[in-house]
């Protein structure tokens, strides 16, 4: 099955008229993965039998027009718990760690009857920008196997781009969804805070993490994040507002849409190609009818040292229960309970992880805690109320994903405050709690430049139908990345 040549839709309907089975789809997929993964190394595990098993059960009871996700296979990152099939969090301290029960997420896939093939590759606990900071493996990008992925949903974004998969699950707690959708050429949305459940995602800003879907089209997309939206009594944080179709509003038409481009995320740091595909993107939206004009957020400058502060100090409370004692990795020839935690954890987690509980167990502390944490959390409302202003007249924010599009292996892994810097227009929105999106927008130099939409709370539906609009009006997404000389 070539995914390069289709969508969620067409796979749906060559299931329902019989052109192929589910299980015939999903011993494809699996073909599909083990040829091209020696070069991509997206997955973790494979869920071969099990998935099998599963598509043996859709072809059984057969699939209607309403099973819209029925029989399809799926990826999901490997910080998402799935009952009975190894969930690592791509770190050390977990990496025999098999849950004994499902995200809800999964509840929910299951439900619409997809297919979970595996487990993909992130960066540690979801703890970096570039997929290296993984205990197992480095993914590779789709479109150049020197560059990185993005991170940390690196293993999801790839997996999509390289044409393994129509859609997989990421988590965005600072742009790791958006960011690896940019660096790979696909579409990844980062939902509401509060719009689908995090209950059974190994935490890691708990105000800050969301699931959210990767897939090749804006429509896709739409599908994917309808099935796994909704109120969870498993988490208090997830909301009880209704889940609409987010397809049914994808007609093209956006005209009169008030768009703004805020000038902080077209500065200097920003890559002149950059630049230009989002000014070209503009022009687009226009001819399409909306209209976009340059606003302010003036604090969103300060995004990056508040979420560092805010993610860090979440993660040293969330990451304590990692200690040697309970489960997970426990390290040996110990000689005191101080020693089973001290070398469990120093032995169980890598430099990166290590480095944001340390910031954070020091921002948290009684002698800097109103310095640090409690000013990041006063400068993190001043950037809610920035983003506040702009919705009370725009429609939508139109920005650039990232500063630039892949950067190589090895180049910025040993510069913490680099690579940091990497999630300067990602994170404002989830400081935010606000829904975003990265579709491709252009190339540079052979590799995908990614555009950001950025909606009110719960505006998924406004943010989907000017993507898909600015998706039909153009080409991006039709390109595909060369694996090993093969399409």
């Amino acid at each position: 099955m070539d995914y390069f040549k289709n969508d969620l839709s067409s796979i749906h309907a060559g299931l329902l008229n019989k052109d192929f089975s589910s299980k015939e789809l999903t011993t494809e997929t699996f073909k599909q993965i083990k040829a091209t993964d020696a070069k991509i190394e997206a997955f973790l595990t494979l869920n071969e039998k099990q998935a099998l098993a599963a598509a043996q059960k859709v072809d059984e009871k057969g699939i209607t027009a309403a099973d819209k996700l029925a029989g399809i296979p799926v990826g999901i990152k490997d910080n998402i718990v799935t009952k009975g099939l190894k969930t690592t969090a791509a770190s050390k301290i977990l990496g025999n760690f098999e849950p004994i029960y499902n995200a809800t997420v999964m509840d929910k896939l299951e439900a619409a009857r997809m297919i979970d093939v595996g487990k993909l590759n992130l960066d540690e606990f979801a703890m970096g920008g570039s997929t290296e900071n993984s205990a197992f493996k480095i993914t590779k990008n789709a479109w150049d196997q020197t560059k990185v992925p993005g991170g940390s949903s690196g293993g999801p974004a790839a997996a999509v781009a390289s044409g393994q998969l129509l859609a997989a699950l990421g988590t965005d707690t600072g742009g790791s969804i958006r960011q690896p959708a940019a660096f790979n050429g696909i579409v990844g949305v980062k939902p509401t805070y509060g719009r689908v459940s995090r209950y059974g995602v190994i935490a890691f800003g708990s105000s800050l993490d969301q699931v959210g879907p990767m897939t090749r089209t804006v429509k896709d997309n739409a599908l994917m994040l309808s099935a796994i939206s909704g109120h969870d009594k498993h988490d208090f944080t997830s909301s009880e507002r209704e889940v609409p179709d987010f397809t049914a509003k994808l007609n093209g038409d956006i005209k009169k849409m008030r768009i703004g481009l805020p000038k902080e995320f077209m500065d200097k740091g920003v890559n002149e190609d950059v630049r230009a595909t989002i000014q070209n993107a503009a022009k687009t939206f226009e001819k399409l009818g909306a209209v976009v004009e340059e606003v302010s957020l003036p604090y969103s400058k300060y995004g990056v040292p508040v979420y560092y502060i805010i993610a860090s100090s979440e993660a040293s409370s969330n990451l304590q229960r990692y200690d040697g004692i309970r489960y997970g990795f426990r390290a040996d020839d110990v000689k005191n309970l101080e020693d089973v935690y001290v070398r469990s954890r120093s032995e169980g987690f890598g430099d990166e992880v290590k480095r944001r509980i340390m910031l954070g167990t020091f921002s948290l502390s009684a002698g800097t805690y109103d310095a640090y944490f409690k000013k990041a959390a006063q400068v993190r409302t001043l950037i809610c109320q920035d983003f506040a202003n702009v919705f009370a007249n725009y429609d939508l924010i139109l920005a650039p994903t990232t500063t630039s599009t892949a950067f190589g292996i090895g180049e910025e892994i040993n510069d913490p405050v680099t690579m940091y810097m990497n999630d300067i227009l990602t994170i404002p929105v989830n400081l935010a709690g606000l829904p975003g999106m990265s579709l491709p927008a252009g190339f540079s130099n052979g590799l995908p430049i990614g555009m950001q939409l950025i909606a009110p709370q719960f505006g998924e539906e406004t943010m989907y139908r000017a993507g898909y609009a600015f998706e039909q009006a153009t080409d991006f997404h039709k390109e595909v990345p060369t694996i090993g000389g093969e399409n």
